[in-house]
């Protein structure tokens, strides 16, 4: 089981809210089994209310960043305004890095629902998570 601290869930979730109508996006920090930080970043795709894509500059900035806090980028974020917290045939399609986790935040039902995911064996497969702290 995945553990997120709440200050993550929050800023996420604020960052999803925030980025309405398009889908915001952002790297998962921490170590183990613990997720402890979320880094935004911008989302340079040429239409983010469809899809995301993480900026570069940003992706290398969070994974400095993480180095230097002593953490491991364990995965990736992002956000589905109008569907399910649950991956799209797109997000398949663009997951590059096995067995990192994915969070994807929908709002579409107004109260925020969260799904966590690993990419493992070309699929995306439940992970269950706790909120700590």
């Amino acid at each position: 089981m995945i553990q997120i601290s709440r200050a993550t869930i929050d800023d996420i979730v604020a960052h999803a809210r925030e980025s309405v109508p398009g889908e915001c996006c952002g790297l998962l920090l921490g170590q183990g089994a613990a997720i402890v930080r979320s880094v935004r970043a911008g989302n340079i795709a040429a239409d983010p209310t469809r899809r995301f894509e993480i900026d570069p500059r940003d992706h290398i900035a969070a994974r400095r960043d993480a180095r230097g806090r002593g953490l491991a980028v364990l995965g990736f974020y992002h956000s589905h305004p109008r569907s399910a917290a649950e991956p799209s045939p797109t997000d398949l399609a663009e997951a590059s890095y096995p067995d990192h986790l994915y969070l994807i935040v929908s709002l579409a039902r107004g109260a925020p629902d969260l799904g966590l995911f690993r990419l493992h064996s070309g699929n995306f497969q439940a992970t269950a998570f706790v909120t700590v702290g």
